[in-house]
């Protein structure tokens, strides 16, 4: 069966051909990834602009998918697997209406997917099937989730950020530091040049359940707010010791220490949720998907962490980390198979969940 993949739910206009192989435990191959970014546009704003997000997926879309399938050599596809949400609202209409057109046009099965289970299922499209239970850290700019995988293509909550996301933060600290969007790829490069350990910044002790959600054993929140005021406290003062203006930049060194020392926090807090949900669930292996994932200190040391606990850490390839569509088609052939097929009246869902 062969999949065209379509995804738009953020800043990246996506598409992609996917199909199966037929073998138990590595089920899909990919013959097209192609992504069309706007992170050029959105650069001068300092973040995402929706309207303009938008605006660019309906003047790529078209060219996007005929570059997939012309590199897939594609002349045929069984069924279109889109993002449903969650996401943009404007930039998932886009996608959506595309796709629900071409499955009409073409008379073959929509599959909606959400956005997560993509990220999810990108990891089996790089290592192959993982060993089960595992538990998966998704991870970006808007997610930072915990998920149990108990079966193939049932995903249970564990744990979410409870304030900013991850790569939220990111990007605010790059900006603090003068160090431009996206944040996430510009604190990674300049913090190799830091000393991860010259500002104690303080790991957040979540204490009290989250009353919004529902009780479950083990289960492991985050919080980055309180780590992003700790930094932003710390340049204020640091400015003022060295008699800087606002809009002063703080000398090279103090940048590249708070960033590296920024990150090490990060990095350690999303690790203990993982390995600590995985030692309460006795999983079989973690993984780590979503835009963060391709930070170069959190692949490394999730490496280090499984090998002290012997036990096999998943991240996919730097192409599949950030928003794809290979990993929406993988998601919608994992639904399709289920028995799941959308259908043509379906809307975007810019707070879709995934349980």
């Amino acid at each position: 069966m062969i999949v065209l993949g379509i995804e738009t739910s953020c800043d990246e206009t996506a598409a992609a051909v996917v199909d199966e192989t037929g073998h138990p435990t590595r089920p899909w191959r990919v013959k097209s990834n192609i992504i069309a970014s706007q992170a050029d546009i959105h650069r001068e704003w300092g973040g995402i602009v929706p309207e303009l997000s938008a605006r660019q997926h309906v003047r790529d879309i078209c060219g996007v998918v005929e570059r997939a399938l012309a590199e897939a050599q594609a002349d045929r596809y069984d069924a279109i697997a889109v993002t449903q949400g969650p996401g943009l609202v404007g930039s998932l209409l886009v996608g959506l209406s595309f796709a629900k057109s071409l499955a009409w046009a073409r008379g073959v099965p929509l599959i909606p997917v959400h956005h997560l289970a993509g990220h999810i299922e990108s990891l089996v499209l790089d290592h192959g099937e993982l060993p089960l239970p595992a538990v998966i850290l998704v991870v970006s700019g808007g997610h930072t989730s915990l998920y149990r995988v108990e079966a193939r293509g049932r995903y249970e909550l564990l744990g979410r950020t409870r304030d900013d996301a991850a790569g939220e933060a990111f990007d605010k600290i790059a900006k603090l530091l003068g160090l431009g969007y996206p944040g996430g790829p510009a604190i990674d490069r300049v913090a190799r040049e830091g000393n991860d350990t010259a500002v104690r910044f303080p790991k957040t002790r979540l204490k009290h359940a989250d009353r919004n959600a529902p009780e479950l054993p083990g289960r492991r929140d985050f919080s980055f707010s309180g780590l992003k005021t700790s930094v932003l406290r710390y340049v204020t003062l640091r400015r003022g010791e060295l008699g800087l203006a606002e809009a002063d930049p703080l000398p090279r060194k103090d940048v590249v220490d708070i960033a590296a020392s920024f990150q090490r926090v990060v990095v350690e807090s999303l690790l203990d949720g993982l390995f600590d949900a995985a030692r309460w669930y006795d999983a079989h292996s973690v993984g780590i998907a979503g835009g963060v994932s391709a930070n170069s200190r959190l692949r490394a040391d999730a490496v280090v962490r499984g090998a002290a606990r012997g036990i096999p850490v998943a991240v996919p390839g730097l192409s599949l980390s950030t928003d794809n569509a290979a990993m929406i088609a993988a998601a919608g052939l994992r639904r399709f198979r289920s028995g799941y097929v959308g259908s043509l009246d379906i809307n975007a869902d810019a707070s879709l969940a995934l349980t």
